[in-house]
């Protein structure tokens, strides 16, 4: 290079920018391929990601209508065995603990008897 005039450095140097320019450009054309590649990423994950929400969401109300069926058939279950067991004779009983009392006069009694009574 020492030895190389004034010119051919000029030359060389052109030479130089323009292929550092090449260079450049070539490097922001791969920079927005992969740019643009990643955004479809994105997108394409968002909308898996959104598609295995749903199927989340749709197999828990799944298991939820399930576990409720589960504990309706259960609930009836019960209620039948309960029923089984029932003695309606306490039944009756409760019923007739569980009212308030009526207080009612001699004369009310009386007229109630008398009108049995004829």
């Amino acid at each position: 290079m020492a030895t190389m005039s004034h010119r051919d450095l000029k030359q060389l140097e052109g030479r130089l920018d323009k292929g550092l320019g090449k260079i450049r450009a070539r490097k922001n054309e791969l920079l927005c391929a992969e740019i643009e590649y990643m955004q479809r990423r994105e997108m394409e994950l968002q909308n898996n990601n959104f598609f295995l929400k749903e199927k989340v969401a749709e197999t828990e109300r799944g298991q939820q209508q399930t576990l409720n069926m589960m504990g309706a058939a259960s609930t009836s279950n019960e209620y039948e065995q309960n029923m089984i067991h029932c003695d309606p004779r306490t039944f009756l009983q409760f019923n007739f603990m569980q009212q308030q009392p009526q207080y009612y006069s001699q004369q009310e009694d009386r007229k109630s008897f008398n009108s049995v009574g004829r």
